[in-house]
């Protein structure tokens, strides 16, 4: 999986011109006739590595199905300056796809420029089979006023938790090391692993002991060291420093935990253990680093998805996941739930209020949320991507290049995650290597998760509705308050100084607007725990 809430990728964009092209498309043939497809033109937001939309054999069935012909625009890089000239000059097309394509913020500030799909749900059977199967995607679509402009995805197969802890146990067991529990022990594997030449190709100063792809909070990095301290994020809002405790909406970025956690990191890094270009390079070079030189390892310890996505296929085999790990002997810990947000996810499609072709346009939605198609959607089309039983049963393909790792062949085939589908929990789909390994890699985490109360213990951002003058408000605040935390985080772990500034940092932080954005956070929790 390449999840890109919370972490930069180096994508491409791959459309060019794409609001000379926007324009609603002309009715070039009516809905249903059974001859000629209606037009429509669409943009599809999607990961650098997914080849043409007009390579997906899935795609071009789902068209036919519903009578249409989509000219697409494909958009892999910059789509939030794009969007916001876009939607301003109302030229846009009938349907946009992608993982939050046109988010609540844009709903509210573009008031009739997108449909409301209640108006069309009677031509959309598939979509109503998922609102009655899972009513939480309901939820999820509807505004506050009652109006669905985008609706969701649900995918059911991801686990609990969107990362892993890795350490290289070939390096472990090459220097007769024990694997670490806690920071203290963390701290003295990391300098064996620096300095005496642990991957044995014959040069100790070419391991990187630590490597994250910078920040903090999100997916892939330090802010899980927070749970060696008791405290459980959710990547969903741990990007911006969110959680829940007690039932009390707090911010770790001011918490005298994160302190300790950067004071951690400070020590490690002083003693050359972190990559020294953590800061700096951007994902690619952070994915290459770890995947080594062909069966020689040089990443120690990080944290990742899978390991054959993390390392590569040629070296994965040489690490283990890890259970969290304690700040202190004994500590109590607890790690980042992230089954909400990595099973589901809202406005993956969204329908133009202008279309001239909205029955058209609904028509293809609904073929898009049969469960067949949604596998499709996620793994790749039947055939090349996934095998048919021909019994209502099915099995994810690995790839066809053996060099290609399975998250790679599925970002490769098809709109995966950033897709618009439904997945019922009765489809019976075999997972490909990739997946299986996910759950197998997940099992150290399992009692670090299994006290966490998801309704309580997480906050629902998936599920909540701001005001417009609320998220306006979030939206500004948040703004400041990152601004001041990245820097603030960067220059703490490589130069150290927390203890003097932390004070004036926490006060800096209250001006930003942090306190008030808690107060707010705080409100829509509480209502949202009474609904249930």
């Amino acid at each position: 999986m390449r999840k890109t809430l919370g972490m930069t990728l180096t994508l491409v964009l791959v459309s060019t011109t794409v609001l000379a092209a926007c324009s609603n498309s002309d009715n070039a043939g009516e809905a249903g006739d059974g001859t000629t497809p209606v037009r429509l033109k669409g943009i599809v937001v999607k990961h650098a590595l997914t080849k043409p939309v007009a390579e997906m054999e899935w795609l071009q069935e789902v068209e036919a199905a519903a009578g249409v012909k989509i000219d697409w625009q494909e958009i892999s890089a910059d789509w939030d300056q794009m969007k916001g000239t876009m939607l301003a000059s109302g030229d846009v097309p009938d349907l946009f796809v992608g993982a939050n394509v046109i988010t609540d913020s844009d709903f509210a500030q573009f008031q009739g420029l997108f449909q409301d799909l209640n108006e069309f749900m009677e031509l959309a059977p598939n979509v109503q089979r998922m609102f009655e199967e899972k009513p939480e995607t309901l939820s999820i679509a509807t505004q506050r006023d009652g109006q669905i402009y985008g609706l969701p995805k649900y995918q059911r197969y991801w686990p609990d938790s969107s990362t892993r802890q890795y350490i290289n146990q070939q390096w472990l067991d090459n220097l007769g090391l024990d694997m670490p529990t806690t920071w203290d022990e963390l701290y003295d594997v990391l300098l064996a692993f620096k300095n005496e030449d642990a991957n044995g190709d014959g040069n100790p100063n070419d391991e990187i002991p630590m490597d994250w792809p910078g920040g903090i909070g999100g997916y892939f990095n330090p802010a899980v060291l927070l749970g060696s301290m008791g405290i459980t994020i959710s990547a969903e809002v741990s990007g911006q420093g969110y959680f829940v405790e007690d039932g009390e909406v707090k911010n770790f970025l001011v918490d005298e935990r994160f302190k300790e956690v950067i004071g951690f990191l400070n020590k490690l890094y002083a003693a050359g253990l972190i990559n020294p270009e953590v800061f700096t390079s951007d994902y690619t070079k952070y994915q290459a680093l770890a995947r080594g030189t062909g069966d020689t390892a040089k990443v120690g310890f990080t944290w990742g998805w899978v390991a054959s996505d993390r390392f590569g296929e040629q070296v994965a085999s040489q690490y283990t996941s890890m259970p969290p790990l304690q700040a202190t002997p004994g500590a109590e810990v607890s790690w980042s739930y992230d089954a909400f947000n990595l099973n589901y996810g809202s406005n993956q499609i969204v329908m133009s209020a202008t279309s001239k072709n909205k029955e058209a346009a609904m028509r293809f939605i609904n073929e898009l949320y049969d469960p067949e198609v949604g596998i499709q959607v996620l793994f790749g089309s039947i055939g090349p991507n996934i095998e048919d039983h021909g019994d209502g049963t099915y099995s994810v393909l690995p790839p066809q290049d053996t060099q290609m790792d399975p998250g790679t062949w599925k970002w490769t085939s098809s709109w995966a995650d950033n897709g618009a589908f439904y997945i019922p929990d009765d489809m019976e789909l075999t997972l490909g290597k990739d997946m299986q390994e996910v759950l197998t890699q997940s099992e150290p985490l399992a009692d670090a998760l299994a006290d966490v109360d998801p309704m309580r213990d997480i906050y629902p951002g998936l599920f909540i509705k701001y005001s417009t003058q609320d998220n306006n408000t979030l939206s500004l605040n948040n703004t400041n308050v990152m601004n001041l935390a990245d820097t603030s985080f960067a220059k703490w772990v490589i130069n150290g100084g927390i203890d003097g500034e932390w004070d004036r940092y926490v006060n800096e932080m209250t001006k930003a607007g942090l306190e008030r954005n808690l107060e707010i956070m705080q409100q829509y929790y509480d209502e949202h725990l009474q609904e249930q």
